[in-house]
């Protein structure tokens, strides 16, 4: 990519050598170390530029950078939301679409829209059961798609088996990667056609950006995603694609705490009495318990004060949220649920301030 530095070793070094190098300035005299932010709507003609619509040096580097660790090549777009629409209008009308059942809700809701509209037909399945998933797989079926973990059941997908079994199908794979993050896996090298990001939680990890971001490797997929923003206009703003390749940086330090912290937490989660179940995949900074009711998990998330009660996740400050206080959460997800997204703030602190509000429920 013109203005990036090509490193001859990104594919050797390690996921957390490529966050914090990939997507940077040409290493000369004078050049800054970070791409700088460029404000831009419109540009001299005659270059590949053109319109402010079609691209910005800022959102190349947030792309190569993104691109580097997923092992593709990224878009990044105005938010999580956008890129979902863009995926799903890769589906013709009439085909169907195989998702995760427990997946986000905000998916859930795109999908339920245009099936209402007569435009997709939509088969839900529970993603971690692979047989189930694979005989759900006909003729009909155009897209299939994966989160894992899910949001908020943090259910684990075999990725690899559904993969195989999609391409055998000729279905194209989708995988909402937002939990694990491309320090957990990478699920083009699992077979997957596209990866997409709600780059606002992990990726950019300080609660201050909304973006969101595809990755592939199918050029032809990747060409129709960049038509799709052109024409649609879902493009990042260029602070927020210089914010999240600034998080970026530090991503594996990040996740490396939050899931000591989280690691810790579901230790003594596990033991508590005002705990019916813990949900942790083993792995990340998301652990969701369930507690008896919803009046008890309400009172909880009203009971802390170092958690923040909040919905979004990722960030280096800890929250917490009871799911089905959304009606468009899925039925299925219990109405005592609560999904704590666990931060970078000392283990101690922040047990005792769950701790304190557990108890005040007993």
């Amino acid at each position: 990519m013109a203005g990036m530095e090509a490193h001859e070793h990104s594919e050797t070094w390690s996921p957390h050598t490529v966050a914090v190098k990939a997507g940077r300035p040409d290493s000369q005299p004078d050049q800054p170390f970070n791409q700088p932010l460029v404000m831009a709507s419109t540009y001299v003609a005659g270059g590949e530029m053109e319109y402010g619509r079609y691209g910005n040096a800022t959102w190349e580097a947030f792309e190569a950078a993104l691109g580097a660790l997923e092992g593709g090549r990224a878009l990044s777009f105005a938010s999580g939301m956008a890129a979902v629409a863009a995926v799903l209008d890769l589906v013709a009308p009439g085909e169907t679409v195989v998702a995760a059942r427990h997946c986000y809700q905000g998916t859930l809701v795109q999908l339920a829209a245009l099936e209402q509209r007569g435009l997709v037909k939509v088969v839900l399945v529970d993603i971690d059961d692979t047989e189930q998933v694979l005989a759900a797989l006909n003729d009909d079926v155009a897209l299939l798609w994966i989160e894992s973990p899910t949001n908020p059941a943090l259910e684990v997908a075999d990725i690899a088996a559904l993969s195989a079994g999609a391409s055998a199908a000729g279905v194209t794979v989708v995988v909402d990667n937002t939990f694990a993050t491309p320090l957990v896996q990478r699920p083009l090298d699992l077979g997957a056609s596209v990866v997409l990001h709600s780059a606002t939680k992990y990726l950019a990890g300080h609660s201050d950006a909304v973006i969101g971001a595809i990755v592939t490797r199918d050029d032809q997929i990747w060409s129709a995603f960049d038509q799709k923003r052109r024409t649609v206009g879902a493009i990042p703003g260029t602070l927020e694609a210089w914010l999240a390749l600034r998080g970026l940086r530090t991503l594996a330090l990040r996740i490396e705490k939050s899931q000591s912290n989280a690691d810790e937490l579901v230790r003594r989660l596990t033991d508590h009495t005002a705990v019916e179940r813990v949900r942790y995949p083993g792995f990340g900074g998301i652990i969701a318990i369930e507690l008896a009711d919803a009046e008890i998990a309400d009172r909880v998330c009203r009971g802390t004060q170092l958690w923040v009660h909040a919905t979004s996740l990722g960030g280096v400050e800890s929250s917490l949220e009871r799911r089905r206080r959304w009606t468009s959460e899925p039925t299925t997800i219990p109405e005592g649920l609560i999904r704590l997204s666990v931060g970078i703030e000392d283990v101690e602190d922040l047990w005792r301030d769950l701790e304190q509000a557990l108890l005040a429920t007993t």
